[in-house]
């Protein structure tokens, strides 16, 4: 396994102070974010340490040229829209870009582009379903043409109540993997596998490793810690943010030992990616940079 960031962080650098913060800490790899330029719709969104819609041969050339320099490899393209927003208008334009970053992952020879699949958080779990495959089906053929694989990350995206009751991402649980796989069978799309999500769910984060080894495409290492207390104030029908809250990874509740031990039982040898979405590291752009240092220094107790 290799040990990498995701850059989303290190949204106040640019590419090649992003690439050498990276190498600084020792990292082999990063998860490149590449949002369309502009203004952040939320926090960690928004970041464009790549414009995959200006990407050129000499562009890609440069930034592979800097990567290879450096010794850092470039996981994964992650942009992480809502493909299935009830706004017809927002879902074309998240589509739509969403086909660049894998054009642009196809040029610059990486294999895997990260992202969610979506959802309609008004409507159930079976009705979201209904629109998977007219939604995805030319996104997964752009992948086929690109020779590029779609990991999608487990996140629920619903933190706040704007996406309630539903969240924006379908992709949360084995359950509903299995149903999207079976949509969409296509060994182009796999996981991007964070076990902190399923914490505060109350799923198994261990046991879904064995049964979707073969749809892990890439990894994620962030933590969450989840307050006892807050949550019997408010029980598990509040929005999330109200009794838990993202950590670095050895600061909350996934028990990484065991997490990184089941990766190493089904053998897998990919990347793994830092998260940091600490509160704790915001007050300046030094405690983000501290929190990378922290989160290396940990998990280099279990990826050598």
């Amino acid at each position: 396994m290799k040990l990498g960031l995701v850059s989303a962080i290190l949204d106040q650098s640019d590419f090649k102070e992003m690439i050498d913060i990276v190498a600084e800490n020792g990292l082999e790899c990063v998860e490149v974010a590449c949002w369309p330029k502009g203004k952040a719709e939320r926090r960690y969104a928004g970041v464009s340490h790549i414009d995959v819609d200006n990407l050129n041969d000499q562009t890609a050339k440069e930034i592979l040229n800097y990567c290879k320099e450096k010794k850092v490899e470039i996981s994964a393209l992650a942009y992480y829209p809502n493909t299935m927003d009830p706004d017809v208008d927002k879902r074309e334009y998240y589509v739509n870009h969403l086909k660049q970053v894998i054009r642009a992952a196809s040029k610059l020879g990486v294999k895997t582009v990260t992202t969610f699949i979506g959802r309609d958080p008004k409507k159930s779990v079976d009705d979201n379903l209904k629109d998977v495959a007219a939604i995805w089906n030319p996104i997964l053929e752009v992948a086929e043409e690109c020779d590029v694989n779609i990991a999608i990350e487990n996140c629920p995206m619903l933190f706040t109540s704007d996406e309630w009751p539903g969240g924006q991402n379908l992709m949360t649980s084995p359950a509903n993997w299995r149903k999207v796989f079976e949509i969409l069978p296509t060994k182009r799309l796999g996981i991007n596998y964070d076990p902190s999500h399923f914490i505060w769910q109350q799923i198994d984060y261990i046991a879904p490793l064995y049964e979707f080894k073969d749809r892990i495409y890439h990894v994620h290492y962030k933590d969450i810690k989840v307050y006892s207390e807050k949550l019997k104030d408010v029980g598990v029908m509040a929005t999330p943010l109200e009794y838990m809250a993202p950590k670095v990874p050895g600061l909350g509740d996934v028990n990484w030992g065991k997490y990184v031990s089941a990766l190493t039982d089904i053998g897998f040898d990919g990347y793994t990616c830092i998260e940091v979405e600490d509160k704790a590291f915001e007050k300046t752009y030094e405690d983000a940079k501290k929190a990378v240092t922290i989160s290396t220094k940990y998990l280099r107790n279990f990826v050598i």
